[in-house]
């Protein structure tokens, strides 16, 4: 029967595209078990197999089989010269423990934990020089008695002990070499569970296991004598399968304990840390507010780079020789018809700041309305309690009915005083005056400004646009949205559908904003106090008694900016109507 060597088995490479680990002609103890020849020593070779089970679990059934095939009977000797022989193996070195370290475990540790099996040597050499093939077993028997007899000689010369016969030696050396090496061996701990913790299994775990694998290992020693040495082989496969089963047979730990480490490792592709999902940010529009922000900065620069251009090709052109004439004929503006007033009437300071007071609460309450999705205040008129709205939108209704009475007061006072000069175009010279006006103020280089006696021309159209085509449009914008509209009027709907009026409605307001945010600039940059003068005093003076009367203004506009609120409204409310809550 053949028998083959050990090998030990190779690992991954130490590098990328390396060789396996350990080198072909560096693996420790490759050669530590010694094979028998099959031609040399066929009962022996199988006698070390047998042994060799007994010590590794991984490798026991394949030998156990040889063993059960087996029909010669063996001499003990042969049984304790294999195991001397397994004994000689180097223990095995991984992988370091620190990047750049020595493989783990270190060379002085592998070198105590690797049982010495010198004096077990003679008997396995003993055993594996047998004579030639054709030898029978009662010569392999007279091998074994001798090699017994010689290590009982041995040993008494050097213990001083007195030896009665070669089988009480051989039963000691039999049991002598497994009990020193099960017990020289040690548990491999590897990687700590944790960051800068303990290798694991921790000390007191790595001892219990030691102390259980002891004694699961401990061989059975059997009384040898000197009639009773040949042992069959299949009475012997039948003792070494209960000592397998028992090896296989270690005893788990508790599972009810808890572990005494925290887990850091859980399901998931990223399988380290369990993080929570990051919230969604929220959005306003198309954009987060990080996003509006960059929006903001980056619109903001292309907007300077933009003016920055625009100023300096509108510098380039007015020096060329063709529009420096074109500004000399239109200056920016054009004189008024004879008869026409100087000066602002008192009146109209005031119209002037009840309209935009009134268009600012009329501005906040509209946008009020775009963003409002639960109302929680509702408002309905007494004599029909179905046409109930949110307070919001009566606010914003009773808001535009002042705003148009003041603007129909206002046309009025207008036409009868004759102011309606300065923002009514009574020339064709408006068109040519005005562009000549915009060049200038992208020039940087602004025409006369003469607010008290006439308008440029350029503001003259705005003023136009702003009073004889924006306030109408969102005046019937407006009333199609609201109550006040007939919805019973299918031909007029379908005339003037309710989608149409929505997509203007809210333009028109952003035009109104554009209108206040450039007016308010130009009064700033080129005359503050003669211009608020003009408006809030009436007089031509450039002193700050326009100004004070402009920051008065404003206070009133912000505390009513304030107060538009339910608390305050629904008093108010109460008055036309019926109050009511969700």
């Amino acid at each position: 029967m053949a028998t083959y060597g050990r090998t030990l088995r190779r690992g991954l490479p130490r590098t990328p595209g390396g060789d396996p680990w350990p080198p072909a002609g560096e693996a420790p103890g490759a050669a530590a078990a010694a094979s028998v020849s099959s031609e040399e020593a066929p009962a022996a070779a199988s006698v070390a197999a047998e042994a060799a089970s007994l010590e590794s679990v991984s490798s026991a059934q394949p030998r156990r089989e040889d063993a059960q095939h087996s029909t010669e009977t063996v001499a003990p000797a042969a049984t304790a010269a294999a195991p001397a022989a397994s004994e000689a193996r180097a223990v095995r070195r991984g992988l370091p423990r620190v990047p750049g370290g020595e493989p783990w475990p270190p060379a002085s540790v592998a070198a105590a934990a690797a049982p010495g099996a010198s004096a077990a040597a003679p008997g396995a050499s003993a055993a594996a020089s047998s004579p030639e093939g054709g030898t029978s077993v009662q010569a392999l028997r007279e091998d074994a008695q001798q090699s017994y007899e010689s290590a009982a000689h041995t040993g008494a010369a050097a213990g001083g002990a007195p030896v009665t016969d070669a089988a009480s030696v051989g039963s000691a050396a039999s049991a002598a070499a497994p009990a020193t090496g099960r017990s020289s061996r040690t548990v491999r701990r590897g990687l700590p569970r944790v960051p800068g913790g303990e290798p694991w299994p921790t000390a007191e775990m790595a001892a219990a296991i030691a102390a259980s694998g002891a004694d699961v290992h401990s061989p059975q020693n059997p009384s040898v004598d000197d009639g009773a040495r040949p042992v069959a082989a299949n009475e012997h496969s039948a003792d070494a399968a209960p000592a397998e089963t028992s090896v296989a047979e270690r005893p788990a730990y508790d599972v009810s304990v808890p572990l005494p480490f925290t887990p850091t490792v859980w399901e998931g592709a990223s399988a380290r840390t369990r993080t929570a999902p990051r919230p969604e940010p929220a959005r306003r529009g198309p954009f987060t507010k990080a996003q509006w922000a960059g929006v903001v900065i980056v619109g903001g620069l292309g907007v300077l780079f933009a003016a920055g251009m625009a100023v300096l090709a509108v510098r380039w052109l007015l020096s060329l020789e063709g529009l420096q004439d074109f500004l000399t004929t239109y200056p920016g503006e054009y004189h008024l018809p004879e008869g026409a007033p100087v000066g602002f009437p008192a009146w109209l300071g005031w119209q002037h700041f009840f309209n935009v007071f009134l268009m600012v609460l009329i501005i906040r309450s509209g946008l009020t309305i775009r963003t409002e999705k639960r109302p929680s205040v509702f408002w309905a008129p007494r004599n029909k309690p179905k046409g109930k709205v949110s307070l919001t939108i009566w606010f914003h209704q009773a808001l535009d009915i002042l705003w148009i009475v003041n603007g129909l007061i206002f046309i009025v006072l207008l036409f009868v005083t004759g102011q309606w000069m300065r923002i009514v175009p009574t020339s064709w010279e408006v068109f040519p005056n005005a562009l000549s006006a915009a060049l200038q103020y992208v020039s940087l280089d602004w025409p006369t400004e003469n607010g008290w006696v006439n308008y440029n021309s350029l503001q003259q159209l705005a003023y136009f646009t702003t009073v004889f085509l924006a306030a109408p449009l969102a005046i019937i914008t407006g009333v199609r949205m609201s109550g006040i509209w007939p919805k019973n009027a299918k031909r007029l709907n379908k005339v003037y559908p309710v989608e149409w009026a929505r997509k203007v409605h809210f333009p028109v307001m952003l035009y109104f904003v554009a209108f206040i945010i450039v007016h308010v600039i130009l009064v700033f940059a080129t005359g503050a106090l003669r211009n608020l003068n003009h408006m809030y005093a009436a007089t031509d003076a450039d002193n700050w008694v326009g100004f004070w009367l402009f920051v008065l203004s404003l206070v009133v506009i912000a505390a009513a900016w304030v107060a538009a609120r339910p608390l305050v409204l629904a008093p108010i409310a109460r008055l036309f109507g019926t109050v009511s809550s969700r």
